[in-house]
């Protein structure tokens, strides 16, 4: 069964905050409201309004259709500045300028 737009927007949200690696928190500061309420909209018992969706596709750099369209989308929309750096695998090494391995 696809999902239904709250769905996506909430799946797009976590998506979002996994990529960048934000917190509830930090996002929450940037909307002008508390860690709870991001909370509550996240778990459903609460709703992202259009204006809620709009702020947070502009504090993420994306088109708010992106946002609406669901994870996939607005994680592919993010614009690479905003996501965060990939975490190294224990026990790799990094790679040479030449791309091989030392």
């Amino acid at each position: 069964m696809p999902m239904n737009l709250e769905e996506r927007v909430r799946s797009a949200v976590a998506a979002l905050l996994h990529a960048t690696g934000e917190s509830q928190t930090a996002l929450a500061a940037t909307l002008g409201v508390s860690q709870t309420q991001v909370s509550r909209r996240q778990s459903g018992t609460a709703t992202w309004s259009l204006a809620d969706c709009e702020e947070v596709a502009a504090h993420y750099g994306i088109d708010v259709l992106d946002l609406l369209a669901g994870p996939t989308r607005a994680t592919e929309a993010l614009p690479p500045a905003r996501r965060r750096a990939p975490a190294r695998q224990p026990g790799s090494r990094p790679a040479t300028a030449d791309g091989g391995r030392r």
